[in-house]
Formats: structure tokens, C-alpha cells, sequence
């Protein structure tokens, strides 16, 4: 087996899937990426049992199609460290040595057999939905902060997806936080949910790109997207998504709207005097001001800002951890936002005033903290 590319090249396409390899895995073989060579290209698979992801790259020369597992780490490491240019790669088939070679350098590895490598799940049966890459990039991007890391509720720990002709809805909890994001501009024919895990989503939305068109084949067990030569599987996670919609308060008449910038800033400054355990801030609200206040009886430390707001409801005073309203808060693009409240032992909802981008419907509800007296 021998190719040639281009150093920038492939270290580009290693680094697209590289983010699949665990640091420390029980497999040896898992450490490794899996070279396919084709007549004019070179097929890169990594694994990690759960999810799998494979690149295609288009090579300038290839010699003798064949299979070998070759270091990752090492492979890695030594790309970084190259300028932009050509590389040939050799394999011996037979001890699976693998020699690169790169202007005056020569680096020698050992690659493993190809049959110890997890064969790529298939998809079968298969339903079919395309959607915008943005549209992926986004849903994840709003959701993953708020799932859960309970291994007792797995369900909890991935990203909800329901599939419906309307629209498309994606939904995470820790119990803790909640998030609903709907998409209006994406629907599919037919009605279906299944719970994504977090580490292949983590996986896509660094490495989506702008603008393109995503396929997403999914059964009872797997789901597989491809995009621009890209493909990644991944195993869903199995069990009963809890009824997310019964836990959002319908009845919230005490509104505060106010600017979400100042606000953040606000509940961070004040964070910094509140207890390390509980991270919880005070709102008190009145008429048009909001008072912020945080204290840790410990360290004696305390902390109160004010801020003007716009406020229609009965006077209230409720306490969130401010760690839960920061994520949340930083993952709504709009230049107001808006709190609705009920009580102070009920669940807070968060929205966007005006929302960026019209065809998205997000949601946000953070259950309150005891306030100590």
C-alpha cells in the first residue's frame, strides 16, 4: 500500500473525526484510525464502539489498495508539525510497518490488523429526512448545555428529537433545566422521536459546515448523517423520553422583561459572593426595579446590584442558581429577554422577546432554589 497527499490536507480531515477516539479506551484498537485505500482515495474511519465516523480524502497518487489501523496520537501529533507539504505514506502488508516520508524526514510506526477494528453499524430499514446544516448546528448548540450526566437516566444525558410534519422539536434536561427548541423551516413527512446522545452531537456541531445538507437515516437503533463526504453513526440511546410538556407552567402572570446583556453581567458579578455549594442568587422584584443579591454566611461575604426593568405581575422574590440562568441566558440571541413566574417554588420560564431568527420557537425553564431565609 502507498499513497500521496498533502500534510494540510489530511491532518484537516484526521482532525474532523478525531474528536470520536476517547482519551484512554479499553480496546486497543480504538486507539487507532482505520485506513482504507481505494484506487484514488483513502477512506478514515475512527471509532469509539458507540459512535463511528468516517471521511473520505482524495489523494494525489495510490498504489495497491488494502486496510490497516494506523496510531492515531502518534500520526497526529506529527502532521502538526508539518508545513503544507506532499507526504507519501508506504505499508508494508506484510509486518504492517508504516513508513511516512516528507522532504529529507523518514518516521516509522506500527499499524495493527484491520480485523480487530468494530465493523460501522448499518442502518436498517431506514427512515429518511434531510435538514439544514445551520438548523443542526443550532438545535445542538442550544440544547446540549442542558443535558443531564445521571448514568442512572441515560435518557436523560442525550438530546430528545421529535420528527413531525409541522415542525421539528429538540428537547434536554438535567431535571434541574429544561430546554424546548423548535424549528418552524424544518419538518418531516413522517412522525417519529428518538434520544440522541451528547458525544456525537458534541462531535457534529464543532465540525457542521456552513450551509449544507445534512441526510439522517435512522431506525430503531441507530442514526447515521452524512454530509460532504462525512459520515457518522451512532447508537441511540434506548428508553422512554419523560413528558417534558407537563412539567412547563402554563399559568405564569408575573412577567419581568428586561435586557439580556446587563443582566448577565449583573447576575455575574453578584454570583461571586454567593455560596460555592448552591450558587444561588436572589431576584426580589418591585414595580420597575429588580434587586439582585447573592450571599455566602460562611465567608461572610454579600453582594446586591440593582437593575431597572419592565415588570407586570405581584411583587416577588425568588432564588435560581445563577450557573443554570448564565447558560441559559448566553444560548438566547436576542437583545431582551423575558422571566415568567408563578411562584416562588415553581419553575422560572426564559425567552427571547424577539427572537434573532423567526422560525425558531426556544424555550427555557430553570427550576428555583430555596431561598434561605
Amino acid at each position: 500500500m502507498k499513497f500521496i497527499v498533502s500534510s494540510t490536507v489530511l491532518l484537516k480531515n484526521l482532525q474532523l473525526i478525531s474528536g470520536v477516539i476517547n482519551p484512554s479506551n479499553t480496546l486497543p484498537i480504538l486507539d487507532n484510525f482505520l485506513f482504507e485505500l481505494e484506487e484514488k482515495s483513502l477512506k478514515i474511519t475512527a471509532s469509539d464502539l458507540e459512535t463511528t465516523m468516517t471521511v473520505k480524502v482524495d489523494l494525489d497518487m495510490a498504489e495497491e489498495p488494502g486496510v490497516v489501523a494506523v496510531p492515531a496520537k502518534i500520526l497526529l501529533d506529527t502532521l502538526k508539525t508539518f508545513a503544507d507539504v506532499p507526504i507519501t505514506i508506504t505499508i508494508n502488508k506484510e509486518n504492517l510497518g508504516i513508513e511516512i516520508s516528507a522532504g529529507e524526514g523518514k518516521f516509522k510506526l506500527t499499524g495493527q490488523e484491520s480485523n480487530e477494528f468494530p465493523v460501522t453499524p448499518t442502518v436498517q430499514d431506514a427512515t429518511t429526512i434531510k435538514l439544514n446544516s445551520e438548523i443542526l448546528r443550532s438545535a445542538f448548540h442550544k440544547t446540549l448545555f442542558a443535558t443531564g450526566n445521571d448514568e442512572l437516566r441515560p435518557v436523560m444525558s442525550g438530546v430528545f428529537c421529535e420528527l413531525a410534519p409541522e415542525d421539528i422539536t429538540f428537547v434536554a434536561t438535567d431535571a434541574h433545566k429544561l430546554v424546548r427548541y423548535k424549528r418552524k423551516d424544518a419538518s418531516s413527512e413522517t412522525i417519529a422521536s428518538f434520544i440522541l446522545p451528547k458525544k456525537p452531537l458534541n462531535q457534529l456541531k464543532n465540525v457542521l459546515p456552513d450551509d449544507a445538507e445534512v441526510t439522517i437515516d435512522y431506525d430503531q437503533t441507530n442514526a447515521f448523517f452524512s454530509y460532504e463526504g462525512i459520515n457518522l453513526v451512532c447508537r441511540l440511546i434506548d428508553g422512554k423520553y419523560p413528558n417534558y410538556d407537563a412539567v412547563i407552567p402554563k399559568d405564569n402572570p408575573n412577567v419581568l422583561t428586561i435586557d439580556r446583556a446587563p443582566f448577565i453581567n449583573s447576575i455575574r458579578r453578584v454570583a461571586l459572593y454567593a455560596n460555592q455549594s448552591t450558587n444561588q442568587v436572589r431576584l426580589k422584584i418591585s414595580g420597575k426595579e429588580l434587586t439582585l443579591s447573592a450571599e455566602d454566611i460562611d465567608y461572610a461575604n454579600e453582594a446586591k446590584e440593582r437593575l431597572t426593568c419592565n415588570y407586570e405581575g405581584e411583587d416577588i422574590e425568588i432564588g435560581f442558581n445563577s450557573k443554570f440562568l448564565l447558560d441559559m441566558l448566553n444560548n438566547i440571541d436576542s437583545f431582551e429577554v423575558k422571566l415568567e413566574m408563578s411562584a416562588p417554588n415553581r419553575a422560572g420560564i426564559l425567552m427571547p422577546v424577539e427572537p434573532d431568527n423567526e422560525t425558531e420557537d426556544i424555550l427555557m425553564l430553570v427550576m428555583p432554589v430555596m431561598l434561605n431565609q
